[in-house]
């Protein structure tokens, strides 16, 4: 009883405990920093690619704007061509005009973005937050969805008629006008595309615009992995026609990808900091377990015991006690990731990280990686502390017991 009650109020005891929860602060802190990072970086790139798919085709005069300047016919012959990638799981057609909503009060410059009966709304179901998508169909429909930014800047509620105004040149004299009927409003936390996108029927593009009704501004194409992009991008550019262009969605929106590209650059310096916080404070904890305990070690050595072996005895009690700091950093991170997922308790600036929630995004292969990863890391580099086992003479140490 003695004994225990002289080891829980040793040095070694009070190190050890700092140490252990030193590792458990690091290993939540890293835990943490990959969901946010991870769940910001699929957040946003969705988001784009609701709005844009993974890749556009069009041609190379409408490559320069989110304007449809020139179309291209859409033949069943392009189609199928795009449909025999593999990737491909979705295509739709869309033809952009820049536009002017105008109320009794006010007006708001916009991106009118006409799209058809293929188009994929259940995309956007989380964005939708008050009303309905479009009915569209082989006639013309009025049904426009607008984003709440936009209601609220012209005081819109579902059901409300706008006039929106159309111009082809600067020669024109009297713009072309469409009466459009609000039926939805959605809200993406995405300012690009909240402060200027309507959608609607394609067809109102096509008259504006005096086009046929094969004539269109482009394809946006789905793929099933955001990865293949580039591949696939590359593959299509060389299939298709000379006159048509295949517009990456990390191309389109360059400045965005290449922030959150950031995020795994600060990853790796959070996850380096914190291996070398918790490192430092076990290495400490291992030395002052080592000195305390050198008349054993001197014993031991006596015993004929290799430094070697003892070396491994000290060892393994360093990363039995990482293990536990381990286990209460894993349980910290958790608790925080489940706690965010499920409460979204953190809330974020949509005109800053172009979400109002802070998403978080740990699959378990992660999770493995960064436990084993560190684990093994940190084990290696304890094996330099413990070397100076090989340093204590039996003469000098068990002169003094």
């Amino acid at each position: 009883m003695q004994q225990t009650k002289h080891y829980k109020s040793s040095v070694s005891a009070r190190i050890i405990k700092i140490a252990t929860l030193a590792v458990a602060m690091g290993m939540a802190m890293i835990l943490i920093a990959v969901a946010t990072g991870k769940g910001l970086q699929k957040d946003i790139k969705n988001k784009i690619a609701v709005f844009n798919g993974h890749l556009v085709v069009s041609p190379f005069e409408n490559s320069e704007s989110q304007i449809s300047i020139l179309p291209f016919l859409d033949t069943p012959e392009l189609r199928s061509n795009i449909e025999s990638e593999t990737e491909v799981i979705h295509i739709q057609r869309v033809a952009i005009k820049a536009g002017l909503l105008k109320t009794d009060s006010s007006f708001e410059g916009v991106i009118f973005k006409g799209v058809d009966a293929n188009y994929e709304w259940k995309n956007l179901n989380t964005f939708l937050v008050e009303g309905r998508f479009p009915n569209l169909g082989e006639k013309v429909s009025n049904e426009v969805v607008v984003s709440k930014f936009i209601a609220q800047r012209l005081s819109l509620e579902i059901g409300d008629d706008v006039s929106a105004y159309f111009q082809n040149s600067l020669d024109q004299k009297l713009p072309n006008i469409r009466k459009f009927k609000i039926v939805g409003f959605f809200l993406s936390g995405f300012p690009d595309f909240d402060q200027t996108f309507v959608l609607g029927d394609i067809k109102h593009v096509q008259r504006i615009n005096k086009w046929k009704e094969n004539q269109i501004g482009g394809y946006e194409i789905f793929l099933k992995d955001l990865d293949e992009v580039s591949k696939v991008g590359s593959t299509l550019y060389k299939k298709l026609p000379s006159d048509l262009d295949v517009i990456e969605l990390t191309q389109q929106y360059a400045t965005i990808f290449q922030w959150i590209s950031l995020f795994d650059f600060n990853i790796l310096i959070i996850i380096t900091v914190m291996i070398i916080v918790g490192v430092i404070n076990m290495s400490t904890a291992l030395l002052v377990l080592i000195l305390e305990r050198s008349q054993m070690i001197g014993l031991l050595k006596t015993l004929g015991a290799r430094n070697k072996l003892i070396q491994n005895i000290f060892l393994f009690n360093g990363i039995v006690i990482m293990s536990r700091g381990l286990l209460w950093g894993n349980l910290i991170g958790l608790l925080f990731y489940f706690g965010q997922h499920y409460g979204k308790w953190i809330r974020l600036d949509p005109e800053t990280y172009y979400v109002n929630v802070a998403p978080v995004s740990l699959s378990i292969l992660d999770f493995l990686v960064l436990n084993f990863g560190i684990l093994s890391i940190s084990s290696l580099l304890l094996w330099i502390p413990s070397m100076i086992i090989s340093r204590l003479s039996p003469a000098s140490v068990l002169r003094f017991r």
